[in-house]
């Protein structure tokens, strides 16, 4: 029994581990840059694309719409990333995320897979990433054939970038 119960001490000593070595990134493209943020930041990622004009709103704001009675703003993360506009079309998407008990969503290209990151294999960004500001990154996730840029979506949605 006591070999069994350490056992299990021991496994879960190791789950507890390796989970705080990782990280599932939620995947996505904006244009053609690989993009990923911690998949426990994502609420939902949804088609929905019917939304109404918000006026005065910065340029990057599309538009809010009405999620099961919840208001989401929707931000094209093309223009807030300062790169082109993500064209809303069959394969883009709005990933939903909850920030200071709002919820955003984010404009995409399309969705790509979930990857598990080991932290150690995490860079520190560049100055820029494919054109975009390394200030919106948390790092750089190098896998064998491409680079993930890890978004810092506290820092994307801060009210003064």
């Amino acid at each position: 029994m006591a070999e069994n119960r350490a056992t299990l001490q021991s496994q879960t000593w190791n789950r507890d581990r390796k989970a705080s070595n990782t990280v599932e990134l939620a995947t996505f493209y904006v244009g053609d840059a690989l993009c990923g943020m911690d998949i426990l930041k994502v609420q939902e990622i949804n088609k929905l694309m019917e939304m109404t004009k918000v006026p005065q709103a910065p340029d990057y704001v599309m538009g809010i719409l009405n999620l099961r009675g919840q208001i989401v703003t929707i931000i094209d993360l093309g223009k807030k990333l300062g790169l082109t506009s993500v064209d809303v079309n069959e394969s883009s998407r709005n990933i939903i995320v909850n920030s200071d008990n709002e919820y955003i969503g984010l404009l995409v290209s399309r969705i790509g897979d979930v990857v598990e990151a080991e932290w150690e294999k995490v860079e520190r960004p560049p100055a820029n990433i494919g054109g975009v500001q390394g200030v919106f990154f948390k790092g750089v996730f190098k896998m064998q054939d491409r680079l993930i840029g890890i978004l810092d979506a506290d820092r994307v949605l801060a009210e003064d970038n």
